[in-house]
């Protein structure tokens, strides 16, 4: 035998330990986590894959352009300079520590308190990172950061959790690093009359941070913790995934998605709600009429929803999101408007192959009349049947010249079900050089010349009575008046500036309405017109059957390049005012707003011509579509053809 050969069983048992080893070391996945009360939770299972799916977009792309570079670095090192830096060296850390940290999943859930919980929180806020090979960086970091709180003489205790170290540390508002509160400045404390001034109020939370295995948990109720400590250690305790409700649509939407969400609408209000009517002592009624919460959810329709999912999948096409809400029928409120008929919601052939927005809603409008109607009743009891008094009150005034005239008859008695609304680039030495195109807006009608007629005759009424100039234009009367501040969708009457003119006409089976005359006349003209459709275009139909099915009751188009070019030479021009319009949003939900800091970092006049950027837009397509089930709206974004 010869002497120099071993036996190979001590290396199969050491790889066979290995493998157990890695497989207990595998973090299971968020719904084999989560408890199964959980509201809200939102994931990427790998963020590795993310990171790497995020690299190849065409959005990755055009921030590393070549042309972007006197943009990016002085971005960057505005950046360094004004807010990592100062951050690092305020909470004495090396940021590319944490940066390096997220290799597999990261969730954010929020779950439902218990009875024994302070009902001060009633949602437990928990956010979970596998740091996967990691780990050791992980241990580091938080011994780094319990030696600084002890350091700093913070209130801090050690809890045991299933076998695993658990610190717990009080914070305050005042605990927030100056450099992030001069980035994102706390919004102004809302001070009821005759209260005590709260300018100095001080709020105390616990945090609870600790590591089990290679997984980061960060939360504020140590109960909850121990209900996915525990189903990491073996335990069998119900976990989300085994909720027929989430299960359903996990096999639907979320099994190969690099990112998805999740939402129990019926627990997430109601623990809300709850919540709120508990702080708030009973009040006298509101003499305004004034809804409340709980009078906005259901007339509105909320309460007929069961969960809201979302998903974003990408290939070698594009990417596609897509979010389902699950309302199954008879639906109430608003999602009542969206029916599983079938209709044709492609761009019709008089539709110009130049537009830059598109959309087509094919919804039963007399349905919506009193849909609309009634959730408006629900809201304000007192406007209760306001639309057909408006009707009624604009019937009148028409009566008093012809007195047989029945407008909500002509009206919303000639209301189809097809609504069209779509947008050209703006031409030069209009209006629309600030940036706004113009649209036309068309309304699908039996009897079109009835509808408009009555059309005429309301904004005439809404109008105090104007005046409409008539003329004839291919046989047909072109009627326009005064733009009255209806905010129609495409017509502009919802945007600043001088007066406008509201033109209208029937034609083709629609009733058109711009406040663009060279479009309307365009839409008249287009069955003579041998111009290149929307339709046409390339890569569109194929694009749209992403978001088409059976049951699609909305299409929609948007011309990324133009929309892209008008943003470009607006941040360029007006990039301070842009700035104001970008930050708007986060103050929109009560959260702080960093204008003044994004002013400081971006200097849009370094952005390069938009031409030699323009082969990383294309185009985006989006669909509604309604089942017995729910609603889903999708949207893709296909890969831009003129990408390497």
């Amino acid at each position: 035998m010869n002497s120099n050969r071993r036996s190979p069983l001590p290396l199969l048992a050491f790889a066979l330990l290995c493998a157990t080893f890695q497989t207990r070391a595998e973090i299971p996945s968020p719904e084999k986590l989560l408890p199964d009360n959980t509201a809200v939770m939102v994931t990427t299972p790998d963020f590795g894959k993310l990171r790497e799916i995020f690299k190849a977009s065409p959005q990755y792309q055009l921030w590393n352009d070549p042309a972007m570079k006197p943009f990016r670095e002085k971005f960057f090192s505005k950046w360094n300079e004004e807010f990592r830096k100062p951050l690092e060296r305020e909470l004495e850390i090396n940021s590319d520590d944490y940066i390096s940290l997220p290799q597999g999943q990261v969730t954010f859930a929020l779950i439902p308190n218990g009875l024994s919980e302070s009902q001060d929180d009633p949602m437990s806020m928990l956010l979970l990172i596998d740091t996967r090979d990691q780990t050791n960086q992980l241990k580091a970091n938080l011994a780094n950061l319990r030696k600084k709180w002890r350091d700093a003489g913070k209130p801090i205790r050690t809890e045991t959790i299933r076998g695993f170290e658990f610190t717990v540390v009080s914070v305050t508002t005042n605990d927030i690093p100056v450099t992030f509160q001069k980035f994102f400045p706390p919004a102004p404390l809302v001070q009821e009359l005759g209260a005590e001034p709260e300018s100095k109020k001080t709020i105390r939370k616990e945090l609870v941070i600790g590591q089990a295995e290679s997984l980061l948990i960060i939360g504020n109720s140590s109960s909850v913790i121990e209900k996915v400590v525990a189903r990491m250690t073996g335990s069998s305790v119900p976990v989300l995934g085994e909720m027929a409700s989430y299960d359903s649509n996990h096999q639907a939407l979320f099994r190969k998605a690099p990112v998805y969400g999740w939402m129990n609408v019926k627990s997430f209000f109601q623990t809300k709600t709850l919540s709120e009517s508990e702080k708030n002592e009973p009040e006298a009624p509101d003499p305004m009429g004034n809804p409340t919460v709980e009078k906005l959810i259901a007339a509105t329709g909320l309460t007929s929803l069961k969960t809201i999912a979302f998903n974003l999948e990408t290939s070698s096409e594009g990417s596609l999101f897509k979010i389902f809400f699950s309302a199954p029928e008879p639906r109430r409120g608003f999602f009542n408007l969206f029916s599983s008929d079938s209709k044709d919601t492609r761009p019709p052939s008089f539709v110009p192959a130049d537009v830059v927005e598109f959309q087509r809603w094919r919804i039963d409008l007399q349905k919506a009349w009193n849909i609309l109607g009634k959730l408006l009743g629900d809201i304000y009891p007192q406007w209760k049947g306001g639309l057909d008094l408006l009707l009624e009150a604009a019937s009148n005034s028409a009566k008093e010249k012809d007195p047989g005239f029945d407008l909500k008859k002509y009206l919303v008695g000639n209301l189809g079900d097809d609504v069209i609304r779509y947008e050209k680039p703006a031409r030069p030495g209009t209006r629309g050089q600030t940036g706004s195109p113009e649209g036309i807006f068309l309304l699908g009608s039996p009897n079109p010349n009835q509808l408009a007629a009555a059309l005429k005759n309301f904004l005439v009424f809404l109008n105090q009575g104007a005046v409409p100039t008539e003329r004839e234009f291919l046989g047909r009367k072109i009627f326009s008046l005064p733009m009255p501040n209806l905010g129609l969708p495409g017509t502009g009457g919802d945007k600043p500036g001088p007066p406008r003119t509201l033109s209208c006409a029937a034609s083709g089976g629609y009733v058109a309405i711009s406040t663009d005359v060279a479009m309307l006349e365009e839409y008249m003209r287009s069955s003579e017109s041998q111009a290149r459709t929307l339709g046409e275009t390339p890569g569109l139909m194929e694009a749209a059957q992403k978001v088409l099915g059976p049951g699609t009751v909305l299409f929609g188009y948007q011309n990324q390049v133009e929309s892209a070019r008008t943003e470009f030479e607006l941040l360029k021009k007006e990039g301070a005012s842009i700035t104001n319009m970008m930050t708007m949003l986060p103050g929109v939900f009560g959260l702080p707003s960093p204008q003044n800091a994004i002013k400081q970092l971006t200097d849009y006049s370094l952005l390069p011509p938009f031409d030699g950027l323009a082969k990383y837009f294309h185009f985006t397509v989006y669909g509604v579509g309604a089942s017995v089930d729910g609603v889903t709206f999708k949207w893709f974004a296909p890969i831009p053809p003129k990408l390497p």
